[in-house]
């Protein structure tokens, strides 16, 4: 794992890096491998792949951290990057494999009301592809909105949200 983790630092090949992204996620299907990456850094030299121009570098790296999410330590890492998170979902091709991977991940963050309200400014943009969006993009989306409404705090915000 730290060798990956090096790996992605050390590297620009958009290939390498889509490719020790994957294998870091498979790993951290495993708790213990949670624990693992989070101490060797490795939740920001992931979060640091968001700001990559490769499509399929951001993907791979949502869905590293969104398997990574599973963990409440990891959690209170990740949450620095639901902004920019919101972002690429706003600013991802309809329906791609990188809005999904992007919702993936907002939906676990929302699991608990602790983050919601890094989320308010991205309700639009939610309501947006919940209308315009294919069916796993709704459900996805749908899974989103649903635990931001659990939270009594974001009732006003979710009802007052301009579409």
């Amino acid at each position: 794992l730290q060798k990956l983790i090096h790996l992605l630092q050390a590297t620009d090949d958009p290939l390498i890096q889509e490719q020790a992204l994957i294998t870091l996620s498979n790993s951290a299907a495993f708790s213990v491998n949670q624990d693992i990456i989070r101490n060797l850094d490795g939740l920001s030299v992931i979060g640091g792949m968001l700001s990559d121009c490769t499509p399929k570098v951001k993907e791979k790296a949502l869905n590293a951290l969104n398997n990574l999410s599973m963990n409440i330590k990891n959690q209170e890492e990740i949450q620095v990057y639901i902004m920019q998170v919101c972002r690429n979902v706003e600013s991802a091709p309809l329906n791609s494999e990188l809005q999904l991977a992007g919702l993936r991940l907002l939906t676990n963050m929302s699991v608990t009301s602790n983050y919601h309200h890094k989320m308010i400014n991205s309700i639009p943009c939610f309501l947006h592809l919940l209308s315009e969006g294919t069916e796993r993009t709704q459900i996805q989306v749908l899974k989103v909105l649903v635990n931001l409404s659990a939270n009594p705090a974001m009732t006003r915000h979710l009802l007052r949200a301009q579409v």
